[in-house]
């Protein structure tokens, strides 16, 4: 089976885990252990950094409620970005 991976805006995850029942999705680029800072977004996600400043990893809290009423979830990454169903769906169905 290949492995996921979820791209969003130039950031590729290559860890991917979905909680169905909270509804958060955790995305990570290589080993979690590499997260050193965190920080929120305004839409309330969380972003992980490495010792460098770059992100290594993101929380997205309730994308299967956000994609199902508004058919995008949006995140500031520090810049806005809109996700679409299509980049996520086949994560949320992973579970």
């Amino acid at each position: 089976m290949e492995a996921m991976t979820v791209t969003i805006d130039n950031l590729t995850f290559d860890r991917v885990d979905y909680d169905a029942v909270a509804d958060v999705l955790y995305l990570h680029k290589g080993d979690p252990s590499t997260a050193v800072d965190f920080d929120s977004t305004p839409e309330g996600h969380a972003l992980r950094f490495n010792a460098a400043g770059e992100i290594v990893g993101i929380t997205l809290v309730s994308p299967r409620h956000f994609l199902d009423r508004d058919g995008k979830l949006e995140i500031t990454l520090p810049h806005h970005v809109n996700v679409d169903a299509g980049t996520l769906d086949q994560a949320l169905v992973a579970a």
